[in-house]
């Protein structure tokens, strides 16, 4: 019989429900589908499921604001406060937020990929039961994977997240950046760069092998495009090191001939090279003249990670003495550039070490994820230099989750 398939002598009913037509009109269409005609498909899919004012708000480059996606189909309006609404609320907290309003419950469902979150999905319905909300995450996990296929294909993404002009080099560091968050059972990963439209020389990077998180910071000298250019050099070299399967005094080795071969003996990057057994949380690390990082342990700054350094990448330092910490779990590393604490504050003083662990133990009491946390630091240092940033401040946390 049509629709059906023999299961143990039974036969099992195989025909379409309505909840795998909806998906399957996302997924039938996906891999031709052009970028511009997401927010279509999206409208598509809403009217399907009996609802209206469909919406998809994209994280702008600042991380301040949420700002509507074009398309046909799709309601526009102003962007909206990541920190002054409800569709920021659930970007943050990475949870659905229902809202009832005069003509229905206006539904907002993160868009996450990867435990990055790419946005926010927003759609209005009658009322809302369990069957809605389970095909409602469902879509919107579906939109995410849509959006983060096809941003490679198109410049839309980009020119809906900019809220300002970028620089050249500010271009140059955002195309080599991984996701800015990873949130995996074992292990969270967040960052953030400043000032977002003209960063130059700092940058991160990683990558989840196994059960090892290999994470690397990196801060070039200088300004603009030279220390971009550099800033690319040494994320090139980390990364086809890491990918031979070599230990972290290898890595910096690797490095510090490819930075110090491109550039000669007169420019650097300062840097810092961790792995994290995610099984087990021992992590290890080299420090090339970084910044120390900071041990968060139950929602308070336990120490600072002082430990043996050596020169910086091209300078031909000798071999790195490798530190070693094991993690409990719930901790988090603070990574950081010297630009998030040798910027002085409205003033004239030096925001310094001191402030900047002020500033993490009252986020920490919040008891939110990293990623809110990391975004929350970042925007609260900016503010206590009175929003003007004279130097790349950089901030990449890392948690283990157990």
């Amino acid at each position: 019989m049509a629709g059906e398939m023999v299961m143990h002598g039974r036969r099992a009913d195989r025909s379409e429900s309505f909840g795998e037509a909806l998906l399957g009109a996302v997924l039938d269409r996906a891999h031709e589908l052009p970028p511009h005609l997401i927010g279509p498909l999206v409208a598509d899919v809403v009217e399907r499921l009996g609802g209206r004012r469909p919406q998809v708000l994209l994280q702008d480059y600042g991380q301040l604001l949420l700002v509507p996606l074009p398309g046909k189909g799709l309601t526009d309006g102003e962007p909206q406060a990541i920190d002054a609404s409800e569709a920021g609320r659930c970007f943050l907290d990475a949870v659905p937020v229902e809202l009832p309003e005069e003509d229905g419950v206006r539904v907002h469902l993160p868009l996450l990929d990867g435990g990055d979150q790419v946005g926010v999905m927003a759609v209005t319905l009658d009322s809302v039961d369990d069957d809605d909300r389970r095909l409602l995450l469902r879509i919107s996990g579906l939109v995410a994977d849509l959006l983060v296929t096809k941003h490679g294909y198109s410049d839309l993404f980009f020119g809906v997240r900019r809220g300002e002009p970028m620089s050249v080099a500010a271009e140059i560091q955002w195309s080599l950046l991984p996701p800015l968050a990873m949130i995996m059972p074992r292990v969270a990963v967040a960052g953030i760069l400043e000032p977002a439209y003209d960063v130059a020389g700092d940058s991160f990077d990683y990558a989840l092998n196994g059960d090892v998180l290999h994470v690397v910071m990196i801060d070039a000298m200088g300004h603009g495009l030279d220390a971009a250019t550099m800033a690319t050099v040494a994320i090139g070299a980390y990364r086809h090191a890491r990918r031979l399967g070599i230990g972290l005094s290898e890595i910096y080795e690797s490095m510090d001939r490819a930075v110090a071969g491109q550039f000669g003996p007169e420019h650097f990057v300062t840097a810092q090279m961790m792995q994290l057994d995610t099984t087990t949380g021992r992590v290890q690390w080299v420090n090339a003249g970084h910044p120390p990082p900071i041990l968060v342990r139950g929602h308070r700054v336990a120490q600072r990670l002082v430990a043996p350094t050596t020169l910086p990448v091209g300078l031909g330092g000798s071999e790195p003495r490798i530190s070693k910490l094991g993690l409990e779990r719930g901790d988090r590393v603070l990574c950081f550039t010297d630009g998030l604490v040798e910027e002085h504050k409205t003033g004239g003083e030096e925001f310094g070490e001191d402030h900047l662990i002020d500033c993490v133990n009252q986020l920490e009491r919040t008891g939110r994820g990293v990623r809110a946390v990391a975004r929350s630091l970042s925007h609260t240092l900016k503010r206590a230099r009175g929003g003007h940033t004279t130097d790349d401040a950089t901030l990449l946390m890392v948690e283990w989750r157990g």
